[in-house]
């Protein structure tokens, strides 16, 4: 009797073991098209999301986004979870498998529950130049369902030709009756320092082609973004500008422009390489009918590829830019600083920024390591463009980067070191 029972408990293990392969048998017949991560107020596509969320870290971000393209394994999917919770110290973290697209393809969704309510800082941009000091960019922020709420500090003497330091606050509905419309309302409010080689530039007639220096700058912009499909985004809005001159004799000045961005990526999955390509084209443009003191058309355009190899990366990233009529200063091309020409002395270059810049950098990593190459030119129309280079070298993790960067010309030459968060 013993020797029955035990047959029977034998025949049930193995009638159970199985049905759960069958059943993993049937899942593992799907293909994996997308992998999105959401927690409260924030959201990261791991297809369509070219710098990705900077909750997650690049090993966690680059181990889900080896899920796509590949056949569905639950088991991955619930050690990607545990991952997840442990480094986010989320209290729960839960997937779930939906229907893809197309036949026989899925997708996944991660849903993290956070522990403390839904506030949170954090930092966007910390940067040191040796050229151009410490810049930063940080704020907490703070979630209702599916509304976010913002409010940050800033002092950047990097992006632009001044320095401004000020408040930014930030309103953002991710849901708008569908997941494929985005909300946000955004609004500035900075005081500007400049450099004398800016001053100089506009007192010997410059500002014929753009603003005065002015002391205070408030931008409030309104903006819809709408996925139009999976590797296409549309982001349209407006910008409303005002400017208080250094002079209090003078009057406010006011920039109100339409603008509008088209944002693509898509993602090539092969057995050793990864090809991600992105491009971007903005345009903004301020008119009289607008009640804008400023009139000019601005064109920008970017963009980007790059191949996956194991531990080597390599990009190239292209961008350029025309403005036509009258521009304010903070809407100017600029090189020379932590993103364009880096090892440059932006004043050097040119104090106004342009109306006109054509970039190129090609980028190589090999784990932290990472080498880099910029060429490019800024010039107003009417002028020659005169092209530049510069080349460095340094350590890359996720968004800190640590770099020396030489501009390369003849006679003296003093190298530029950066460090920092540098979106």
């Amino acid at each position: 009797m013993k020797h029955v029972w035990l047959g029977f408990l034998l025949f049930g293990r193995l009638l159970f073991a199985g049905t759960q392969d069958s059943d993993i048998n049937v899942n593992t017949r799907y293909t994996v098209d997308t992998v999105t991560v959401a927690g409260k107020g924030w959201k990261t596509d791991l297809v369509s999301d070219r710098n990705q969320n900077q909750r997650l870290s690049s090993g966690l971000r680059k181990d889900l986004a080896a899920l796509i393209g590949q056949r569905l394994n639950p088991s991955a999917l619930d050690s990607l979870a545990a991952r997840m919770k442990k480094e986010l110290a989320a209290r729960e973290v839960s997937h779930r498998v939906l229907r893809g697209d197309s036949p026989e393809h899925v997708r996944v969704e991660f849903e993290v529950k956070p522990y403390r309510g839904d506030v949170g800082a954090s930092v966007t941009k910390f940067v040191y130049n040796s050229q151009q000091g410490w810049s930063g960019n940080g704020g907490v922020d703070a979630t209702v369902q599916q509304n976010s709420f913002r409010f940050g500090l800033v002092s950047d003497g990097d992006s632009l030709n001044e320095r401004y330091a000020g408040i930014s606050a930030r309103y953002e509905n991710r849901h708008v009756g569908t997941d494929r419309v985005d909300l946000k309302f955004q609004f500035d409010s900075y005081h500007d320092q400049w450099n004398s080689s800016t001053l100089d530039a506009l007192a010997a007639g410059g500002s014929k082609e753009t603003s005065d220096a002015y002391r205070t700058r408030q931008n409030f912009q309104p903006a819809v973004t709408i996925a139009l499909a999976k590797p296409l985004t549309l982001e349209v809005g407006a910008s409303f500008e005002r400017f208080g001159e250094q002079y209090p004799a003078v009057h406010t000045e006011a920039s109100n422009a339409l603008i509008a961005t088209l944002r693509y990526h898509q993602r090539l999955e092969e057995s050793d390489n990864q090809q991600d390509l992105d491009a971007s084209y903005s345009l903004g443009a301020a008119a009289r009918i607008l009640d804008s003191d400023f009139v000019y058309t601005s064109h920008a355009w970017e963009m980007r590829y790059q191949l996956t190899h194991g531990k080597h990366v390599l990009s190239d990233t292209f961008s350029g830019g025309v403005i036509t009529g009258r521009a304010p200063l903070d809407d100017r091309f600029v090189m020379g600083n932590s993103v364009y020409l880096r090892g440059w002395n932006k004043y050097e270059i040119d104090p106004l920024g342009g109306n006109r810049m054509v970039h190129n950098t090609v980028d190589y990593h090999y784990g932290l390591f990472r080498i880099f190459y910029d060429t490019g030119a800024i010039w107003d129309e009417g002028q020659a463009a005169v092209p530049r280079h510069s080349l460095g070298v340094g350590l890359r993790e996720s968004v800190f980067t640590l770099a020396v960067a030489f501009p390369m010309r003849s006679g003296h030459v003093e190298p530029i070191f950066i460090m920092g968060v540098i979106p």
